[in-house]
């Protein structure tokens, strides 16, 4: 199985390290995982990457600049644009949702509180964004 790669944008440390062991423990192939503690280094990481990921797991909720914003720059740039973008974030509220697709997520996953479900969440992401889910590739 070819190695996926994955990029990861989360502010929060503890989330980062929760999704870092599912990475690890998910029996589906080996992933490289890029991490982005915020969405300047993100876009910075997104620049340089080659190849580009598979995936992006993007938190919603970032000081500086939060993901929508990011989401925006990553669909605004033609190498990057048709990135499957994954949001992840605590809140569940309608509004957070439809902004998420309407700026062009692929896809809104609440993140679990459990660290069992959070660990099987980020597993079923990478199962079907970085290795089912058919796209063209990219960089």
């Amino acid at each position: 199985m070819e190695r996926r790669r994955i990029l990861l944008v989360d502010d929060n440390p503890n989330d980062v390290e929760l999704a870092l062991n599912a990475f690890q423990e998910d029996g589906l192939g080996e992933c490289d995982v890029m991490v982005a503690n915020s969405g300047p280094e993100a876009l910075a990481v997104l620049r340089g990457a080659v190849p580009l990921p598979d995936v992006i797991l993007l938190d919603l909720k970032m000081p500086q600049m939060d993901g929508l914003a990011v989401l925006d720059a990553i669909r605004s740039e033609a190498s990057t644009r048709d990135i499957p973008v994954v949001m992840l974030s605590t809140s569940g509220e309608t509004r957070d949702i439809r902004d998420s697709y309407a700026h062009g997520a692929s896809a809104y996953v609440i993140k679990p509180l459990d660290f069992t479900q959070f660990r099987q969440a980020i597993q079923t992401i990478t199962a079907f964004w970085a290795y089912l889910n058919c796209r063209p590739r990219l960089g």
